[in-house]
């Protein structure tokens, strides 16, 4: 019996959905029907229902899915047994925004250094547009950025996105009561990069509010904003995750206005074609969940698959 088609089975019973199991395998749809569709016809079962609520299993599939489960859990075993790390060897190159830098890439480099010894590992880090630009033209296999690309030779998906919010010194002339966003807009703002997808989502919340022109200091480096803010050169418009350990000491302070732009989004993007790179795909996705398990949904929201 064929252990991907198992493995298939497995992923559609867990998620009820042909689209995500598509999407969690790095296939098609109908890549997924025919594997299950095989499947069926060998063990001589109908395995799952399909309604307009989606997919659910059969009594048969109940049975099954222990079964396909178990055999999933020791082939798993036996690779682990086998060879903890891989063999492969060359180099990924790999273009991050600040915002990953500044939380999981460390975590995500160790990762890819313990599963791949022998590869070389070679980062940029640039804006999320530049990362896009040199992604397209086949100077990087994989970005962490803010941007759904939509192009044949590309794929994206999304990872999560975090909360963001007005963030000031503790001591600063900042530190005060705001009746809203047109109040707020009176004063300094610091944030992303221009034309970055932050900078374009406040400059919509700020006239969506009636603030035409508001006072926007675009910086590029993360570590640059915090700086400034600590200071006290401004407001800040930043995910909390970025600045948590100075939000802890209270030298800064996380502003209680309700009207916030929206997340910022993390997208990993990667050429299609380029060997193993779906491998650092699956690996971003684990050391993503595992970073929001550990610091909470109020700094990082993982996203959800469409459907």
């Amino acid at each position: 019996m064929n252990l991907k088609f198992l493995e298939t089975f497995v992923w559609v019973a867990r998620l009820k959905s042909f689209r995500l199991t598509a999407d969690k395998l790095f296939t098609t749809q109908a890549s997924i029907s025919s594997r299950i569709a095989v499947l069926e016809g060998e063990l001589g079962v109908k395995l799952f229902l399909r309604d307009s609520r989606g997919v659910s299993l059969t009594p048969e599939g109940l049975k099954v899915l222990e079964y396909a489960e178990q055999m999933m859990d020791t082939m798993q075993a036996l690779k682990h047994s086998i060879e903890t790390r891989s063999s492969k060897a060359g180099r990924v190159r790999i273009g991050v925004m600040d915002t990953v830098i500044h939380t999981w890439l460390s975590p995500l480099v160790a990762q890819m250094m313990d599963h791949y010894p022998l590869v070389e590992i070679e980062l940029v880090a640039d804006t999320a547009l530049n990362l896009c630009d040199q992604l397209q033209k086949g100077f990087l296999d994989l970005i962490l950025q803010t941007d759904l690309l939509r192009q044949e030779s590309v794929r994206s998906l999304e990872l999560a996105s975090h909360p963001m919010g007005w963030i000031v010194a503790s001591n600063s002339i900042y530190n005060r009561e705001y009746s809203g966003v047109a109040d707020l807009a009176r004063e300094r703002i610091i944030t992303y990069s221009k034309n970055s997808h932050p900078h374009q989502d406040i400059l919509s919340l700020m006239q969506a509010n009636g603030i035409m022109a508001p006072r926007l200091n675009c910086v590029n480096s993360v570590s640059a904003i915090t700086r400034l803010l600590r200071d006290g050169f401004g407001i800040g418009a930043l995910p909390p995750v970025l600045v948590a350990e100075e939000l802890a000491r209270g030298e800064l302070t996380l502003l209680a206005i309700d009207q916030r732009p929206p997340n910022l989004q993390v997208v990993v993007s990667w050429r299609v074609g380029v060997e193993w790179v779906e491998e650092i795909v699956a690996l971003c996705q684990q050391v993503v969940e595992r970073y929001a398990h550990k610091v909470g949904e109020q700094y990082i929201v993982l996203s959800k698959p469409s459907v």
